[in-house]
């Protein structure tokens, strides 16, 4: 495993960290093999950990607490976030700060986030949805304040929302954040326009999530596709993103070099790129994580590749659909 410096925090961080959301919401999960990839990964080397109060009301950190009780001894980076309080993702425009965070409710889910986690500071705390409409709003600005001056939570930081790296970019300048999280792959490439420019300027920490697009970058997914009812992704993969994402998955099975999957080399892509300091795809099986973890050796893509990947940039604006 190789490490990254993450950030204004100075933290050492596993370039492949851990997602956690298909740990406590999605269908199809082992209790016993999702406990042994995640033991598997701290094995090898995997420091960082993210995880949501919104994933199974709060299941999910309790999983990642367990996880770090069982290994007490290895310092392990984790980090959660703050539902909406109108609990809709993502924000729109029209939200305000009153209906998403307001001060009781980020120190509310803040205590039920360490009750959950079994700790007594989070390492990072982020804000779920945001609109950078609300970065001069003081209620946000003294929730956090206060949360670092009682020892509550180390850093904060913002999931961005779908499709919109660039709603965030005012709030960063206020100097409060000090991480950010953004949907980053070989698909969706404009992090790269403003976004991590600024992160690298005001040296914030970059987590890219949905390094696979939700499934389409690891090459399984056919037009033919169905996911049970009760799966967030029978909602998402709605048949014009179904199709539309399979002939985009397509498009690049002729670059994958031989010997390599499509997995890798979209976790490798993004590798490829030092303003990011750590990838969380989401993992629930010991297979999963050797190969994901796997990509992390030092090894970079050919300069000729990478460059062709650029042409596969997939510009996608939010829709009713794209949660």
């Amino acid at each position: 495993m190789q490490y990254r410096r993450f950030g204004k925090t100075n933290w050492n961080v596993s370039e492949i960290g851990y997602g956690m959301w298909g740990l406590a919401g999605w269908t199809g999960t082992d209790q016993k093999e999702m406990e042994a990839a995640l033991d598997r990964s701290v094995e090898l080397g995997c420091t960082f950990f993210d995880t949501a109060w919104g994933y199974g009301a709060g299941k999910s950190e309790e999983i990642l607490g367990d996880l770090m009780k069982r290994h007490a001894a290895k310092r392990l980076y984790f980090a959660t976030k703050i539902p909406p309080m109108n609990f809709k993702w993502p924000s729109k425009p029209e939200y305000t700060l009153e209906e998403c965070f307001p001060a009781s409710h980020i120190i509310e889910y803040t205590e039920k986030s360490l009750k959950n986690l079994n700790v007594e500071c989070i390492d990072l705390q982020q804000f779920h949805v945001w609109e950078d409409a609300w970065y001069d709003k003081d209620e946000w600005k003294n929730a956090v304040e206060k949360l670092k001056r009682e020892g509550k939570v180390k850093h904060f930081g913002i999931s961005v929302n779908r499709w919109e790296p660039d709603n965030v970019l005012k709030t960063l300048e206020t100097g409060l954040i000090d991480a950010v999280q953004v949907i980053y792959n070989i698909f969706d490439q404009a992090p790269e326009d403003n976004l991590f420019p600024l992160c690298r300027k005001l040296d914030i920490g970059v987590i890219a999530r949905v390094p696979f697009d939700e499934g389409t970058l690891t090459g399984t997914l056919t037009k033919d596709t169905v996911f049970p009812k009760d799966d967030w992704r029978s909602t998402y993969f709605v048949p014009e993103n179904l199709n539309a994402s399979v002939d985009h998955a397509e498009a690049l099975k002729h670059l994958i070099p031989e010997g390599m999957t499509m997995p890798e080399l979209a976790l490798r892509f993004i590798l490829g790129n030092d303003d990011v300091h750590t990838i969380i795809p989401g993992m629930r099986k010991i297979r999963n994580v050797e190969a994901n973890i796997g990509t992390s050796d030092g090894k970079k893509l050919e300069k000729a590749l990478q460059v062709k990947l650029k042409d596969h940039r997939w510009d996608r604006t939010p829709t009713e659909w794209s949660q």
